[in-house]
């Protein structure tokens, strides 16, 4: 054999085995992405951003969501936390948004805090557990 034909033979050997290593990380982190978007603390984020009247106020009502959802959730036994970032898309404008939830005692995903940055750049509390004393029993409990 050729130097030239060794030379192709490991450059393809080489290129096939990375678009395999892309492939299986790709498939993974994809999936990942896919779970997240896809769990029940993304469905109770997307809810509360819907209903919430103050987002309303400032983009219109509330059209869809990004395809992607990032952020962490992470479960320990029957308790967990979650924060996930969102793109919302309202009538009038598009904003990012941040949604903290827990659970606590195997029950449904809350949220705890959620805010959203405006068209301006301004970050909005949409809800704030430290002024709102009707959450408070919700996190201890």
């Amino acid at each position: 054999m050729t130097t030239k034909k060794i030379v192709l033979i490991v450059g393809a050997v080489l290129a096939t085995g990375a678009l395999v290593v892309v492939v299986v990380v790709g498939s993974i982190v994809g999936f990942a992405f896919y779970s997240i978007g896809k769990s029940q603390a993304a469905t109770t984020a997307k809810n509360f951003l819907k209903s919430s009247e103050k987002l309303k106020a400032d983009i219109g009502e509330v059209k869809d969501f990004g395809s992607l959802v990032y952020g962490g959730i992470n479960v320990a036994n029957d308790s967990g936390e979650a924060t996930l970032q969102l793109k919302v898309y309202g009538e009038r404008a598009t904003v990012n948004a941040s949604v903290d939830l827990v659970y606590r005692n195997g029950r449904d995903w809350r949220v705890s805090s959620a805010s959203y940055t405006n068209v301006s750049g301004q970050k909005i509390n949409l809800l704030n557990p430290y002024e709102s004393k009707r959450l408070l029993p919700l996190l201890i409990a």
